[in-house]
């Protein structure tokens, strides 16, 4: 008996391969319905085939550590050195060598949903995850610079596995461990990806508190950063002690109102 369209799609659900006889004889069946099921498989199979192509791709940094002997390979990235409020955060992410997270990528790359979907699955494949936080009054007294790569010490410090590798997204650092700075690291590695998730969303759920403080200055709209919304309620309200005042134009609003 022939199989209905839906206990067609059942199956083609448990399909894994390109190859599977039962696609091949959906292929010969004239019915429009199955032939839009079998060309939406394809599509999704191909979709994970390009993913799963950037997961081992993203992975070769990762790769070249352990063929060398290193074990805990760390990825480190900040997020928040060019907005006017907030703190920079860095992130250091140890994964588990078995961990597949196809899709995983620059965090700017994402959607919010998508970072938060990341962000469990990270948390759930992290051998280690540390955090470094740097509030805008030492920003202020460092310059963003020195913050952020004090952000990235204090992550790398706050793992609970010391890690034997850094890969470090465009920065160096003067810590005792072999590492490797990558530019656009957090499109290039699959551990620099993840530290930029895990910053990402970090920073952003404490802006989210501060703008519960801080209403009139709409933090969860901007996250800190300088948009016309932003710019008007500083004239409007004044500077915050969460705001950067070495960071122009707030330095010329402090100036002015001194």
């Amino acid at each position: 008996m022939q199989l209905t369209t839906k206990e067609i799609q059942n199956r083609l659900a448990n399909t894994t391969t390109i190859d599977d006889p039962f696609l091949e004889e959906c292929k010969t069946d004239s019915r429009k319905g199955v032939q839009q099921l079998v060309q939406k498989w394809l599509k999704n199979y191909e979709q994970e085939k390009r993913l799963q192509q950037q997961f081992y791709q993203m992975q070769k940094y990762e790769r070249i550590a352990w063929e060398k002997g290193y074990h805990f390979i760390a990825g480190i990235d900040e997020v928040g050195r060019g907005p006017l409020a907030g703190p920079v955060v860095a992130a250091a992410v140890i994964l588990n060598k078995e961990c597949y997270l196809p899709g995983l990528t620059d965090s700017k790359k994402l959607t919010k949903a998508a970072r938060e979907k990341y962000f469990d699955l990270i948390k759930e494949n992290a051998v280690a995850i540390g955090i470094g936080i740097v509030s805008a009054k030492i920003i202020d007294e460092i310059n963003i610079y020195e913050a952020t790569k004090l952000a990235m010490k204090q992550a790398i410090g706050n793992l609970d596995i010391a890690p034997d590798y850094l890969l470090i997204d465009a920065m160096k650092l003067d810590v005792p461990i072999e590492q490797e700075s990558i530019i656009k690291g957090d499109a290039a590695s699959i551990s620099i990806a993840a530290s930029s998730v895990i910053a990402k969303v970090t920073r952003d759920k404490m802006m989210m508190e501060l703008a519960e403080e801080y209403h009139q200055y709409g933090f969860d709209k901007h996250m800190g950063y300088g948009t016309q919304t932003h710019l008007e309620a500083l004239k409007l309200h004044g500077v915050t002690d969460h705001h950067r005042k070495s960071f122009a134009p707030i330095k010329e609003l402090v100036k002015a109102n001194v």
